[in-house]
């Protein structure tokens, strides 16, 4: 079994982690840490665990007694963990936060998308750093293009996500009252998930220079990430499908339809759906994922299961929830 502790444990990502957890065959979930909750039930905040869990909130993280340790942290907070505590040097750590994710030398983690780079995760990687959610949608539909180096024209990418992804916390733009029967952009052109996917494309196709113009939206709903890209490809469909379906042939949760995918298909779940046409010279390409799922802790636990040598389905057969 993999003895697991989670830090951050009060949160969204933390909650569904749990609940991806207590019911994976090799998965022993040892404490969870919350400093704001120390000593209350965890069901008492993650309240669909009523019944499947019977563990409290610690502020205590015994990292000595744990092979793996999930971090799902506001972003900055677990280099501060990191700094703060003295971490074993054979601890194995996800982190799902912004922190490690650019990999410019001042760490080992391994960026963690398994669609790019399983072979690192799974060849003696003891870091991850868990990819965002948006990042998660765009890279997916955007890895086979740069793999053949048809990136080659300014990327356009309107995506909308559920009211899980803002956090637990309620804001001004993310409480009930203003979030439903609304929606609004964010941060046009300067998304903080950009940087990542800039690292991931230019790694497969290191000649991609071109602008990704994304805007993201805020849906009325609470879980989900639909992206909607286009840009110039001068390739036929027949042809890009067939790229399509050659990268991901080896790959256990994306998928490319004929059919325009709903977000409804994946909520819940951890697969990415991918649907691929050409109108007038453009591409356009649909993705869709549960921001929660497969773009945080779904990922998360698919990374753990590369960690371990286990096979990547392992705790994540899943259904959508249809209706």
């Amino acid at each position: 079994m993999i003895k697991i502790g989670i830090i951050g444990g009060a949160g969204y990502t933390a909650g569904e982690l749990l609940r991806l957890l207590v019911n994976h065959p090799d998965a022993e979930i040892k404490w969870i840490h919350s400093s704001s909750n120390a000593g209350n039930p965890v069901s008492s905040v993650h309240q669909g665990l009523i019944g499947e869990i019977d563990m409290t909130f610690t502020d205590t993280p015994a990292l000595d007694d744990i092979d793996l340790l999930f971090c799902c942290t506001p972003h900055g907070d677990t280099r501060k963990f990191m700094d703060s505590h003295d971490v074993p040097e054979n601890l194995k750590i996800i982190d799902l936060s912004t922190d490690y994710r650019i990999e410019d030398g001042t760490h080992d983690f391994v960026y963690g998308l398994p669609e790019l780079n399983r072979k690192r995760i799974v060849r003696g990687a003891t870091r991850v750093a868990n990819p965002g959610c948006f990042a998660t949608a765009i890279q997916l539909a955007l890895l086979p293009l740069a793999k053949n180096l048809l990136l080659n024209s300014d990327i356009h990418v309107t995506a909308i996500t559920g009211s899980t992804g803002a956090g637990v916390k309620p804001s001004a733009t993310s409480h009930f009252s203003w979030r439903n029967n609304n929606v609004s952009i964010y941060k046009p052109f300067k998304h903080q998930h950009l940087a990542e996917i800039r690292q991931s494309l230019s790694s497969l196709q290191s000649s991609f220079k071109a602008d990704i113009n994304f805007i993201p939206v805020r849906g009325c709903f609470a879980r989900g990430i639909m992206a909607i890209i286009y840009l110039d490809c001068p390739v036929d469909i027949d042809q890009i499908k067939a790229l399509y379906e050659d990268y991901y042939s080896d790959h256990n949760f994306t998928f490319v339809t004929d059919k325009a995918p709903d977000l409804k298909d994946v909520v819940n779940t951890n697969k990415c759906i991918l649907h691929l046409e050409k109108v007038d010279g453009k591409l356009l390409i649909t993705s869709v994922i549960d921001n929660l799922v497969k773009g945080a802790s779904g990922q998360a636990v698919h990374n753990m299961n590369l960690l371990f040598g286990l096979h990547e389905r392992v705790g994540l057969q899943l259904k959508p929830s249809a209706f």
